[in-house]
């Protein structure tokens, strides 16, 4: 069973948001101040930020019990969440990293403001490169896009390059090109891998990033069953402000998917063998080989053969424990036996809703009766439309009590929508087009450092004008919100930091 390792992991946790800043291809835009209009406006409203503590995110299901054993697996894979995977010869067992990776534990992506969250404040994938000695990838260099406080980030390059270095836009792309290659390691044996062309890309506007999800309440979520979801979209479909949407579908059963910026997973256990395959480049039984490039495959090459098996112990990397120690606890046996996609999907299935709490702007306390307010504005300029504050309810769960009929209040239809040119990444993924994406859902939304799907902004107020572009469903919604006064678009700021 992996244990928790100290250092990264706990910087991670412990760093204090209040340096927090952003990177993107744009000037930084702070914390607020920007005019009702546009931007840098005089006695415009400003996004109160980050809320201060966590408000207990980060808690398990309130069913979930030592007396069942739920409590016993939730720990456990809470554990192997937070640990560090090496190449090979790791003294915890912890072997699978690279050959490509964008990181090395499901905590570094996923820990503001607990594991399990978003992108932290401190930002890993620069440690990466920059720490002294280099903590993960010694012969790399550090993209241009990732900084030391701006967000945790995958890169995609929406079209392929053709031989002469130029985008080729009739040869669609769109997979991940890890940041990051374990060659110079000491445990990667002769591995020789370069890294993608960037920079290249960026110079062609040929490149597009992915932040991180949180996963809080996503049990919740996998729970939801069809017709509850059909019976959302109809009454959603009855509305004035051009919004329609539809859902992304599972390519293997045609069910409704729901996890991922583009709703393209089906369920938490293929999202973690996913992200294990995909972030880290630890092989398992979701996804059973190590991955090459999308333009390893493009040209029939693969992976070189120096750069396969080098965790030393055969695919997948990440298996069952067939052998693991019974002790006196047969719950924290049990938890020991699965493998680690099983227990990350466990643990993620697990964890309650992030809580709503108090706002803070400008060292004052803001009231109740605006958050009150902010929230029926938000409804009747139509963000609610998409941005569902319920749905009602999930299919009884053999999990545990807690996922059994239980409303949904993530803020989101979990259907996907044309989101316009400004927020197009022309990346489509099962039957999302390039510029289609899930409705966020905006439950702990007050703890979020980075904002919209490539972490552009730390800005609320920027975040929803950038809703507002050629071809986007919002732009009727984003009109709406406008025409508010500063005190009422005030109010709906207060309010979405509230959740």
């Amino acid at each position: 069973m992996k244990k928790v390792l100290a250092g990264l992991a706990l910087l991670l946790l412990v760093v204090s948001i209040a340096t927090a800043q952003r990177y993107a291809q744009v000037p930084p835009d702070g914390g607020g101040g920007f005019g009702g209009g546009g931007f840098g406006g005089e006695g415009g409203p400003t996004d109160p930020g980050v809320q201060a503590g966590n408000r207990n995110t980060g808690a398990p299901l309130g069913s979930v019990s030592t007396t069942d054993g739920t409590l016993q697996f939730f720990q456990n894979g809470l554990s192997r969440f937070n640990a560090t995977d090496s190449v090979s010869n790791s003294p915890t067992a912890n072997n699978g990293l690279g050959p490509r990776f964008n990181s090395n534990s499901c905590v570094s992506c996923h820990g503001q403001p607990a594991p399990g969250g978003t992108g932290p404040a401190v930002n890993p994938q620069f440690l990466f490169t920059n720490g002294s000695p280099p903590l993960v990838a010694p012969n790399n260099s550090t993209p241009s896009f990732i900084t030391a406080n701006g967000p945790t980030r995958e890169a995609r390059f929406p079209f392929f390059f053709n031989s002469s270095g130029q985008v080729n836009t009739s040869a669609p792309n769109g997979g991940v090109e890890d940041l990051f290659t374990v060659t110079g390691r000491a445990d990667a044996g002769s591995c020789a891998l370069s890294q993608p062309p960037f920079e290249q890309a960026a110079q062609a506007n040929n490149i597009i990033f992915r932040i991180p999800l949180a996963t809080f309440g996503d049990g919740l979520v996998e729970n939801l069953d069809e017709s509850t979801l059909l019976s959302n979209q109809s009454a959603n479909l009855n509305n004035n402000f051009g919004v329609a949407g539809t859902f992304n579908h599972n390519g293997n059963d045609g069910t409704i998917a729901r996890f991922g910026w583009k709703a393209q997973n089906k369920s938490l256990e293929l999202f973690a063998g996913e992200a294990y395959n995909v972030e880290q480049g630890v092989s398992n039984e979701v996804f059973t080989q190590d991955r090459p490039l999308p333009e390893e495959d493009q040209s029939g090459t693969g992976l070189p053969a120096n750069c396969l098996n080098l965790s030393l112990k055969g695919y997948p990397e990440d298996s069952t424990n067939f052998t693991a120690t019974p002790n006196q606890d047969p719950f924290v046996s049990n938890a020991s036996v699965p493998s680690d996609v099983v227990q990350f999907a466990m643990f993620m299935r697990f964890l309650a809703p992030p809580p709503t709490g108090g706002v803070v702007r400008n060292g004052q306390s803001v009231s109740a009766e605006t958050i009150s307010n902010g929230a029926a504005l938000f409804s009747s300029v139509g963000c609610a439309t998409c941005h569902n504050s319920v749905i009602n309810s999930t299919q009884p769960s053999s999990f545990t009590a807690s996922l059994s009929q239980q409303p949904v209040n993530a803020f989101s239809d979990f259907e996907i929508h044309h989101m316009g040119a400004g927020l197009a990444d022309n990346v489509g993924q099962g039957g999302a087009g390039g510029d289609q994406f899930k409705t966020a859902p905006l439950w702990g939304l007050g703890q979020r450092i980075f904002l919209l799907h490539d972490g552009r902004t730390s800005n609320l107020f920027k975040a929803i004008l950038q809703h507002q572009g050629q071809g986007s469903e919002a732009n009727n919604v984003i009109e709406a919100f406008t025409d508010l006064d500063n005190s009422q678009q005030q109010a709906v700021l207060d309010f979405l930091r509230s959740l």
